[in-house]
Order: C-alpha cells, then sequence, then structure tokens
C-alpha cells in the first residue's frame, strides 16, 4: 500500500507540529543549493558560482524551510538523505515556471515512504495549482514516472498572496510581486530576524508591485533576490550597471542590511560574476552573488 497521500489547505497556513524548542543561541542559516536562471549551465566557466537552477535552503527553528525546486533541489535531496533516516520539510515555490520547479522529480527523499513535505505555492498564470503543475511535468511524455510513485507523504497547500503561514514561531508573510508570472516573496520571520526570499525582479516594476516588494523586504537583515536580464531575443543584460542597480536601489530604500543577488543569466560565467560583485559592493558593501554552497548566518 502506497503511503502516498495528498491534500489542498486554502487561505491561511497554520501548523502546530511540535512546542517550540528553539533558543536565541540556535543558528538561522540559509544555505544556497542552485543560483541560475532559465536552464542549468554546467559548464567548466561556471566551476565556483554553480551551474544548477534556483534552490535555497533556510535552517530555523528545527525547521527546514525549501525555496524552489530548480536542480539544486536533487543535490540537496541526495544530501538529506544521507544524514536523516526520516525527514520532514516545507517547500515554498515562487512560480511554477520550468526552472522552478524542474528539480521536484529528482528529490529522492520524495519516493521514501516516512518522509512527510509540505509543499506550498499560488495559482499559475493559467490557474493550474502547484500540486497540478509538479504532477503534469511528471506525465508522459516529459518524465517516465508520475507523481503518484512517490512514497513520502505529500501535503499541498493553495497559497493566496498576502496570507501568513506560521510554523509554530516561524512566521512567513507571502505576497505577489510580478503580477506577470504570478510570482509569490516570501519573507521568513523567527524572533525578530527576517529572511526576504523575492526573486522575480523585471525590468519594469509597476507601482504596485515595487510597494509589495518594498514592503516585505523592509529592514530585512538578508534579501535574497535576482538581477534583471532581457529576452534571449536581445542583449542578455541592460546597460553595464543597470541589471543588478534595481536590487540595490531597493535594497537601500528598504534598509536591508544584507543583498544576495542568484538567478544568474547562463552565459554568465565566473570571471564576470567576480566583477559584477566587486561593482556592486562598490555601492552596497554587504552584499553578495549567490554561489553554490553558500551558507549565510542570520543571528
Amino acid at each position: 500500500m502506497s503511503n502516498f497521500e495528498l491534500s489542498d489547505s486554502q487561505t491561511n497556513v497554520s501548523e502546530q507540529l511540535s512546542p517550540n524548542l528553539s533558543s536565541p543561541s540556535e543558528p538561522f542559516q540559509v544555505r544556497f543549493w542552485g543560483v541560475r536562471g532559465l536552464i542549468p549551465t554546467p559548464s567548466t566557466h561556471n566551476s565556483r558560482y554553480g551551474g544548477n537552477t534556483g534552490c535555497v535552503e533556510i535552517s530555523v527553528a528545527g525547521k527546514r524551510l525549501i525555496f524552489d525546486g530548480g536542480t539544486g533541489l536533487r543535490i540537496l535531496g541526495a544530501t538529506l538523505q544521507e544524514l536523516h533516516p526520516t525527514l520532514e520539510a516545507h517547500l515554498f515555490f515562487t512560480n511554477s515556471q520550468s526552472n522552478r520547479i524542474q528539480g521536484f522529480p529528482f528529490f529522492a527523499p520524495a519516493f521514501i515512504a516516512g518522509n512527510h513535505f509540505h509543499v506550498y505555492g499560488t495559482a499559475a498564470s493559467n490557474g493550474a495549482s502547484i500540486k497540478q503543475c509538479l504532477c503534469d511535468q511528471m506525465l508522459q511524455p516529459h518524465f517516465p514516472y508520475p507523481l503518484q510513485v512517490m512514497q513520502s507523504r505529500l501535503e499541498f497547500y493553495n497559497l493566496t498572496p498576502g496570507k501568513l503561514i506560521e510554523l509554530d514561531h516561524v512566521k512567513i508573510k507571502t505576497s505577489l510581486i510580478n503580477k506577470t508570472q504570478r510570482s509569490i516573496g516570501y519573507c521568513v520571520n523567527w524572533q525578530g530576524w527576517n529572511v526576504a526570499y523575492a526573486t522575480d525582479l523585471h525590468k519594469v516594476i509597476h507601482a504596485d508591485e515595487q510597494t509589495q516588494i518594498l514592503q516585505m523586504i523592509e529592514d530585512a537583515d538578508l534579501w535574497i533576490t535576482n538581477a534583471i536580464y532581457t529576452p534571449p531575443t536581445e542583449n542578455k543584460h541592460e546597460a553595464a550597471d543597470s541589471f543588478w542597480q534595481i536590487a540595490v536601489d531597493m535594497a537601500q530604500r528598504a534598509g536591508v542590511k544584507r543583498l544576495v543577488i542568484s538567478y544568474h543569466h547562463p552565459d554568465d560565467h565566473d570571471n564576470f560574476l567576480d566583477s559584477v560583485q566587486t561593482q556592486v559592493q562598490s555601492v552596497f558593501p554587504k552584499a553578495l552573488l549567490a554561489r553554490e554552497g553558500l551558507i549565510l548566518t542570520i543571528n
């Protein structure tokens, strides 16, 4: 008998999984497992920054939060499988585009009975739920095995942007930050520390979107975001500095303490990204470009 379980939850998500045993000295850590946008880019020119598409792990108050499921999710899954005989985690998707979900079919812990995953996302631009989007990419002829072969317990939550997720003492705010892509941003709060994950900045940010982003990242201890690049029919980036300047300007306006720019363009090789990091740090000293394996401690 399969242990496969699907459930859909609407509106606010509030869970009391176990008593809060955290202490102020418990680390609040962020780790990057994938930092590319659009498509995985394995290359000798990307050895220092990495070529997997986006995936970020946050460990806080005894909980494991995973943001986006690009191909970096496969590497994270293999690591977790070695360390934990049973596993519970929360997966948060910003949108349902391929570079955000393509690692999910290769997330090995999801195939293991006894593991438990909570999966969160909002409706895609065509109205499909996060469950439907993840299921569809695992159907023939795209993938040999349907999602139903996953033996872990899977619970799906349909998020309405603006709702609050509460996992014991960890609170996660959500907000619609890109109407076109139907992308949502998240801000994780624990004991007064805040990490914002809003990674769908685009060339023209409308006033209401900008307001939502600024409110979400206000006074954040860390903001993880992206630089801007144009469609493949044009130059891959805007003028020399404007493709990262939008993120820096917003971080400065919102009082963000640390900034990490991720989702690098597939053509951005290591030396180029080194030069970009130098440029960004000349304007915002506490800024970094994300690379695979980067670990940041927040508290």
